[in-house]
């Protein structure tokens, strides 16, 4: 935990970690007649606790949703999208999911390769041919595969702007491939590529310019036509937002002397958009977690699932997204040990196959929660992040809410029957 941590950001943490430390939340859930019977109790007390958190350590807006068969099956919106306009989040509010795009990236690599289009062990400098300029030594550059990449196991490193500075004059992330190319003949591997786990940037913006190379596509238009479409994520895009969606973006905001400073609404993720650039409300973001379940709608007697869902990506494809790979290091982590897949960690939930993904960026920060055996999945957005030592510390309150999920909600959701013939 950091040591900056505020008294009240330490105080929210321990409450929201105390098992059942409130029952019952003193507030109507706006769709609790929705929740499971098996999930209530674990639910309450999460919803209940991360309340007092937030109250407790001025973030200034946040969600917490329940989804189960790709529809959200109770929610949580708290505080507001824009403080100064006194605008509540709710369910047209959209968040920044940063990372979280990357599991977006991951996915349409799967489809190129069920297209025959690529091979995860291919080269990458097969795709990204100014990669030749990188410094490897531990042999050559060709060892690093499209594999590697998803799976976080390359050996570059971590961050895509390694001078920044913290200069008003710096942008927000490179803006043009051409400035991360002339970044190549200063970079080299970390370690030995397959040999362990380092979180690479980079290394999925390689994987955006893989996709473009393949494709003729420029990367938003490929994910917009082949993932978004599809699954009718409507509010979800990149960048800037569309003039019908900007009144309800969310406002996000760095804590300084204890009161909230407004970082804006709009920001440029640049050429690092398929590592960080996806925003959507989190009713769209319900879809893909109900996407990555396998969520069964419809026709349930028949155990089929929609039919878009086949379209994205064969089910096969993405359990092979979650074979374990290099483990990650767990050291301090409020969510215990966990292992890497391709574009998804895999975390354990009393035995159970929990798979998903954090963001974090510009004072946003986010999580996603999926269980393919019961169709349930959790999802949490804050928008108050950064500062000086009166900020809350927002990562470790992320934390705890997974590690509290994991450890009650998800062990007591019920197994769904077999469906693993279902389309």
């Amino acid at each position: 935990m950091n040591r900056s941590m505020s008294n009240a950001s330490r105080l929210a943490v321990r409450t929201l970690a105390l098992a059942g430390a409130v029952l019952v939340p003193a507030f109507a859930s706006p769709a609790a007649a929705q929740v499971p019977a098996e999930l209530e109790p674990a639910w309450d007390a999460l919803v209940a606790a991360h309340r007092a958190a937030l109250d407790s350590t001025g973030i200034v807006g946040a969600t917490l949703a329940l989804v189960k068969d790709g529809e959200i099956a109770a929610v949580d919106y708290h505080g507001f999208a824009d403080r100064a306009t006194r605008r509540p989040v709710d369910e047209r509010t959209i968040y920044h999911w940063a990372s979280i795009t990357k599991t977006f990236t991951g996915v349409a690599i799967m489809q190129l390769r069920d297209r025959g289009l690529l091979d995860l062990d291919d080269p990458v400098v097969e795709y990204v041919p100014e990669l030749r300029q990188a410094h490897s030594p531990y042999g050559s550059i060709d060892e690093v595969t499209l594999r590697h990449l998803m799976s976080h196991s390359s050996g570059f490193r971590n961050p895509t702007w390694p001078w920044d500075e913290g200069e008003a004059w710096q942008p927000f992330e490179p803006t043009e491939w051409s400035q991360l190319v002339a970044m190549m003949p200063y970079t080299r591997l970390h370690f030995e590529p397959g040999s362990r786990y380092g979180y690479s940037n980079p290394g999925v913006i390689f994987l955006g310019r893989t996709l473009e190379a393949v494709t003729g596509d420029v990367y938003e238009a490929y994910i917009d036509k082949n993932l978004l479409d599809p699954l009718g994520m409507a509010s979800a895009h990149f960048d800037g937002t569309p003039w019908r969606l900007l009144p309800h973006r969310s406002n996000s905001y760095r804590v300084i002397g204890g009161e909230p400073v407004v970082r804006g609404l709009e920001f440029n993720t640049g050429i690092t958009v398929s590592n960080g650039g996806l925003n959507a409300t989190v009713p769209d973001m319900a879809k893909w977690v109900g996407f990555v379940a396998g969520a069964v709608v419809g026709d349930r007697a028949a155990g089929r699932r929609p039919a878009a869902y086949v379209t994205v990506l064969a089910r096969t494809s993405l359990e092979e997204m979650w074979t374990p790979g290099v483990p990650v290091d767990d050291q301090g982590s409020a969510v215990g040990a966990v292992r890497m897949g391709l574009s998804f960690f895999l975390y354990d939930a009393g035995g159970r196959r929990v798979v998903g993904h954090t963001g974090s960026q510009h004072s946003f920060r986010s999580f996603i929660l999926v269980d393919p055996g019961s169709d349930f999945g959790l999802i949490g957005a804050w928008n108050t992040a950064d500062g000086d030592a009166t900020a809350p510390d927002t990562d470790a309150l992320r934390g705890a809410v997974m590690a509290r999920a994991l450890a009650e909600l998800f062990p007591a959701a019920p197994t769904r029957p077999d469906r693993s013939t279902a389309p």
